[in-house]
């Protein structure tokens, strides 16, 4: 990892926090550099999904809902 020096400003840091629930300065950064990304990227996300175009039988596929869906797929 890079290490960087910036000026952050202090209340806005605290704030960010605070609304975080995090704890460290770095903890606080890493969490607001990650979210902007995903943020920015989900439009492409979205058109990816809309775009998307289904066989026949795919369509008829078994619903699977997450509590007993598998990681292992």
């Amino acid at each position: 990892m890079a290490v960087t020096s910036i000026d952050i400003d202090p209340n806005g840091l605290r704030q960010a926090k605070e609304l975080a629930g995090t704890t460290s300065n770095r903890e606080t950064v890493d969490l607001a550099l990650r979210t902007l990304i995903a943020v920015r990227r989900q439009p492409a996300a979205v058109e990816r999904i809309i775009a998307r175009e289904f066989e026949p039988n795919q369509i008829d596929a078994p619903t699977i809902s997450p509590s007993t869906a598998t990681t292992d797929r």
